[in-house]
């Protein structure tokens, strides 16, 4: 499959591999998952290890619409069920109290346990014929550990492969991602001493969270639950990325062109930068360019430049979780326009 139709032949095998412990990657809006039967640990051990992910890093169980919530986490606050009812299936994330009987592998160790239910059409196929809608399917995204997020399935096999030596029983194709960048997460496991907390900001933004809740979430404390893609690193292409911004953007390129250094640039503004390794242009909306970010970040990857400059985008609430991203990709390359300034050829 291509599109965002359901092959169900090829779901219902999907679902079969899954059973049986295997690995199977699949398209979800905001990014593609590797997914894992929750329940069994075997199975979540080999998503660790495929990714080259830390154990102690949480993962997240997708679930079908209308899926039994109570039967993974051990108390649903009224907090939870709002916003269920006004995101899932989406984009939303909610970290709540795991229930005793769920494996905590999918928790890395903790006490609560991260919930979401996908609206892509594919997954949503995959979920209900995984153990007929009941089951759960621990999905990180499918891509090794740090690394840019997949949105195609090409991407996936970018990263695993698609043959006899890929950790992954298959790969289902679903088309390009719709919102292209994972889901916001909120943890709401200690409401009632925190309220609601926001780890990692996406497509559904605080403006929109406080809006159903009548309160604002709270940033993270030092005693938040870990969760899934939020190290200060993550998200990063090979290639150094130097977020740059608006007004700094023709300084920073005059001075690699003085110093020699090659660039790959991807920017809100329109105007092409002739001596570019490679350059892209990504929508002026917060919602289009997210959906582009990650292709974009792995294109000029492929440019193989000295650095990415990514001209920053606006501040406002609606480019929240793409400023995280960007942020996040760039954290390990902090100070290299200055590296590569002082650095001739």
């Amino acid at each position: 499959m291509t599109d965002r139709t359901p092959d169900m032949p090829a779901i219902a095998a999907a679902a079969r591999q899954l059973e049986q412990g295997e690995l199977v990657a699949f398209p979800t809006e905001t990014v593609y998952g590797l997914g894992a039967d929750a329940e069994n640990p075997d199975a979540v051990a080999k998503i660790y290890a495929a990714k080259g992910r830390p154990s102690n890093h949480p993962v997240i169980v997708h679930l079908a619409p209308g899926a039994d919530v109570e039967y993974w986490a051990s108390t649903i606050p009224d907090e939870a069920r709002k916003l269920i009812a006004a995101f899932w299936p989406g984009p939303l994330t909610l970290i709540l109290k795991r229930a005793p009987h769920i494996p905590a592998a999918v928790s890395g160790g903790q006490d609560s346990i991260g919930l979401r239910c996908p609206s892509h059409p594919v997954a949503q196929a995959l979920l209900r014929a995984f153990k007929a809608g009941k089951g759960g399917v621990a999905a990180p995204s499918a891509n090794r550990f740090g690394h840019v997020s997949p949105t195609t399935a090409q991407h996936v096999r970018d990263e695993f492969g698609d043959g006899g030596d890929s950790p992954l029983a298959c790969i289902l194709d679903g088309g390009q991602s719709e919102v292209g960048i994972e889901s916001t997460i909120l943890d709401l496991s200690r409401i009632g001493s925190h309220g609601p907390v926001l780890l990692r900001p996406g497509q559904i933004g605080s403006d929109a969270i406080a809006s159903v809740l009548g309160v604002a979430p709270r940033l993270p404390d030092t005693a938040a639950p870990r969760a899934s893609g939020t190290l200060e690193a993550h998200y990063a292409p090979a290639t150094p990325v130097a977020l740059v911004a608006p007004g700094d953007l023709q300084q920073a390129i005059a001075t690699l062109r003085q110093a020699g250094q090659s660039f790959a640039l991807i920017r809100c503004g329109a105007g092409a930068v002739p001596d570019a390794a490679a350059q892209m242009q990504l929508p002026s909306t917060a919602d289009g360019y997210a959906h582009d970010l990650y292709a974009a970040l792995r294109a000029m990857d492929g440019a193989r430049a000295a650095v990415i400059l990514v001209e920053a985008p606006p501040a406002t609430d609606d480019w929240q979780g793409v400023n995280d991203r960007l942020r996040r990709a760039a954290h390990d390359s902090q100070g290299i326009l200055s590296r590569l300034s002082g650095t001739h050829r």
